[in-house]
């Protein structure tokens, strides 16, 4: 059935006007995302097809450009736009969490936080969360992405970001896209510069997670944390 062939009334646009955006399905919010079916597929049919090819509304954080194929109907403008809402939706989340005053003193908490940074990743993402003395989080930033390891990781912009937010303390964050936390030699140096240099400068690195989709690992807690012998 297409839009033009439901009652004015109950069509999606129709009943957020009357009902208020609350009351709508999820297959009716993206029904008007979509604005438009094609090939005889309705908006509202289409809205269907994706919440059946993600399965669950949750998993919509994790869509990109290549999960959405294979939906007949769905072509490349309206993938991207549904991308592009997403990737919207994250940042206003990001933006909205750092004005809350999150404290940040144990590892679970660290991961369970910001775990949504990095679902659908393909390659390695190198956060750093800056935080004042009382383990309070100022800023968290994107550093670096690809391949982790002492070439590609600079301490400069890592001491430079703590000395422009006057952070006490920070806590790197990475991901290993292969879901396997365990850390890699290069892991273990990288963290092991930015110990040393940290206890020098007088803003320590009290913790560094490697993170999957499901899992996560501390340095701190496996006695990782640690400098140069």
């Amino acid at each position: 059935m297409l839009i033009k062939d439901i009652p004015k009334t109950e069509r999606p646009r129709e009943r957020l006007l009357k009902y208020g955006v609350n009351n709508l399905s999820n297959e009716e919010l993206l029904a008007i995302i979509l604005k438009t079916g094609t090939n005889g597929v309705s908006a509202k049919d289409l809205a269907i097809r994706i919440l059946n090819k993600i399965h669950d509304i949750s998993n919509l954080k994790d869509i990109n450009i290549h999960t959405l194929d294979n939906i007949k109907g769905l072509g490349l403008v309206k993938k991207i736009e549904l991308v592009v809402l997403v990737e919207l939706g994250k940042r206003i989340f990001l933006t909205n969490s750092l004005k809350e005053k999150k404290k940040y003193t144990n590892p679970e908490s660290i991961y369970n936080d910001n775990k949504y940074l990095f679902y659908g990743l393909k390659q390695e993402y190198f956060y750093v969360l800056y935080l004042d003395s009382k383990k309070n989080l100022i800023e968290r930033k994107l550093l670096f992405m690809g391949t982790i390891d002492s070439s590609v990781i600079h301490p400069r912009e890592v001491f430079k970001n703590a000395y422009l937010c006057s952070a006490s303390c920070f806590i790197c964050l990475h991901n290993h896209p292969s879901g396997d936390v365990m850390p890699s030699k290069a892991d273990i140096e990288v963290t092991k510069i930015l110990f040393d240099l940290g206890n020098v400068q007088g803003i320590n690195l009290i913790d560094h997670l490697i993170i999957s989709d499901n899992n996560y690992l501390s340095f701190h807690e496996v006695g990782l944390l640690q400098g140069r012998e």
